[in-house]
């Protein structure tokens, strides 16, 4: 699990196609600190597993399933990217609930600079938008945000300095692609909320002549 709380803003040193599949090295030199094979390290948002680590890079295997959900497969040598370790048990829980499992793939829409902060617009898919509510989380590029306002199909983030100076929201312009995760929660209250109301059909209480309440009963049954 991770917070969203981006670590350091690392960057892509080598990309090699595989076929399907895309092997990323990028350089990290505070995530690589203890970093072993088989280790999580969330890229710009997607939770990857460290191949090996050399000095202050380690590579990532990168499937065509996560190449196609995420903004992944537009990274380049030199691109910048969002790095966070997973949360130790215990560990501070900075930011929200983060899985590093995308949901879609946002579009930076505008952005409007004032003089301490920023308000960026993102477009996403309209399935995705009624999981993002007006003061919610929701994770961008890796990102831990407040949502300030909620739109159909788009939503607005206020970055202050610091997200600016460290993580790749500094540089995004309009049109850049962004990988977004909703918060969690709320997708398993929807899917509990659905699930409720499928028992609740098929469990409907039963008369004495065996008909569910509410439906048609034998002629001459009582309730």
């Amino acid at each position: 699990m991770f917070t969203g709380i981006v670590e350091e803003l690392g960057e892509v040193t080598a990309v090699e196609t595989l076929g399907d599949a895309s092997r990323y090295r990028l350089r990290g030199p505070l995530v690589t600190q203890g970093a072993r094979h088989g280790d999580s390290i969330a890229v710009n948002g997607v939770c990857l597993t460290v191949v090996d680590v050399e000095g202050d890079e380690f590579t990532a295997d990168v499937m065509a399933e996560t190449l196609n959900r995420s903004s992944l497969a537009a990274l380049a040598v030199g691109s910048p990217v969002n790095l966070e370790r997973p949360t130790p048990v215990g560990g501070r829980l900075g930011g929200h609930i983060v899985q590093g499992h995308v949901d879609s793939v946002g579009t930076v829409l505008e952005r409007k600079t004032s003089e301490h902060w920023e308000i960026v617009r993102i477009g996403l898919p309209v399935p995705a938008a009624r999981y993002v509510v007006e003061k919610g989380s929701i994770t961008v590029d890796g990102i831990s945000l407040t949502v300030v306002d909620a739109g159909p199909d788009y939503f607005t983030v206020s970055l202050i300095p610091t997200t600016l100076a460290l993580t790749t929201l500094g540089t995004k312009q309009p049109g850049d692609p962004v990988n977004l995760e909703v918060d969690v929660i709320a997708k398993y209250v929807e899917r509990l909320l659905a699930t409720r109301d499928t028992a609740t059909r098929d469990t409907a209480p039963l008369t004495a002549a065996g008909a569910q309440d509410g439906a048609p009963r034998p002629e001459g049954s009582t309730r």
